[in-house]
């Protein structure tokens, strides 16, 4: 995802300007230098969040990344054991509990 280049609570404080209704959405965008579009996903993401609640969304996204990841790196670990005792005919027999006749 691309690196915003502002912070969580900048983006809070920009979203309350807007609710504020003392001046319209897009004076509040051109004052910041964001535009609408931007502003309206900011809101749909951000909306109605404080700032504490904000950080613990990115906190949670960030380790919630770091988990798939490890996730995907076990698989892999697993499927490339699986076949290499699958190679080496290891591979227990089907039915069996790990005896075989």
């Amino acid at each position: 995802m691309k690196q915003s280049r502002f912070t969580e609570e900048q983006i809070v404080r920009i979203l309350s300007e807007g609710e504020r209704g003392d001046r319209t959405t897009k004076q509040v965008c051109q004052s910041h230098g964001i535009s609408e579009n931007t502003f309206y996903v900011w809101k749909k993401r951000f909306g109605g969040m404080r700032t504490d609640e904000v950080r613990r969304l990115r906190e949670l996204e960030k380790e919630n990344a770091r988990l798939k990841k490890l996730l995907a790196d076990r698989s892999l670990e697993v499927d490339a054991l699986t076949e290499l005792i699958a190679g080496n005919g290891l591979a227990p027999l089907s039915g069996s509990r790990g005896r075989r006749n």
